[in-house]
């Protein structure tokens, strides 16, 4: 039987999405890079993903590079019917593992045909365009890039585009281009610079994905997360996933892992009430 997974959210026509989805960029090597230490049980992961349910998986080719997009499609290929595969454009990887910001409109049209070809699908179902820094979104015109990308949507390469590491001043020059279902950018319970833009995108019946929704890199660290995860008898990572289900119903989680209990553990933050207190706690971290 599927899992609780928050219900789910249809910002488009055609695009449904489960609030609990999966991001894949863990199965990768080590810092993303080269093979996953055991191939097997990346593909473990991303079967028993769909089989609990997730129709909302999120990945990229410079992921590896190559290398999850690769395992998508080894694990799950042919994709169930109602399988969403978001990927994102906007770099590449050199040499040595470093991460590449590629934002010329040929390239970025060049990288969603390697998206294309290796998750083995005729069309995308989001291209999301990343543009700044994970951390600090710039307010440079994105219309070149977003209009490159539209152009592909226009010949049925893309269904739908959204945008990473942006301003609401930037969603609102790519939505004059085309239309935009989705807007990841860093958000978690201690970094909540983007509560305006996290409401903007609820008004307009965008999915607003929060990357990092741990930590990322650096993992959450507060000993009122601790507290408030015992007082409830869940995990830290549980409560700080349960508030941002609570935080805006516009809100869709891609926790990533390359371990299946790992994955169950975050798909039960789905089961977990924040009462009023707690939250109010959880809230004052975000303040600080």
């Amino acid at each position: 039987m599927p899992a609780n997974l928050g219900g789910t959210l249809t910002p488009a026509q055609g695009l449904t999405l489960t609030r609990i989805g999966y991001g894949a960029m863990q199965l990768a090597g080590p810092n993303v890079f080269g093979p996953p230490r055991d191939r097997d049980r990346a593909v473990a992961v991303l079967r028993a993903a769909v089989e609990a349910g997730i129709t909302h998986i999120d990945t990229a080719d410079f992921y590896g590079p190559a290398v999850v997009n690769e395992l998508i499609k080894e694990a799950l290929h042919p994709y169930p019917a109602d399988l969403r595969i978001i990927t994102k454009v906007g770099a590449r990887r050199g040499p040595d593992g470093s991460w590449r910001q590629i934002l010329d409109p040929a390239d970025l049209k060049a990288q969603v045909h390697d998206n294309l070809g290796r998750l083995g699908v005729d069309a995308l179902d989001v291209v999301n365009l990343r543009l700044g820094a994970h951390d600090t979104p710039t307010e440079d015109s994105l219309a070149e890039q977003f209009g490159a990308l539209a152009e592909l949507r226009q010949q049925g390469l893309i269904r739908h585009l959204g945008l990473s590491a942006v301003s609401a001043r930037q969603l609102a020059e790519a939505q004059a281009i085309a239309p935009v279902v989705t807007v990841q950018n860093l958000y978690n319970l201690a970094h909540r610079q983007d509560d305006d833009l996290l409401d903007l995108c609820a008004a307009q019946n965008i999915v607003f994905v929060p990357y990092f929704p741990l930590g990322g890199f650096t993992p959450l660290q507060s000993e009122t997360l601790t507290k408030v995860a015992a007082r409830l008898d869940a995990s830290p990572q549980q409560t700080a996933l349960a508030w941002l289900l609570q935080r805006s119903p516009a809100i869709a989680l891609i926790p990533g892992t390359s371990s299946v209990s790992h994955l169950r553990e975050n798909i039960a933050s789905a089961d977990l009430t924040l009462p009023a207190d707690a939250t109010e706690e959880l809230n004052g971290i975000g303040r600080r």
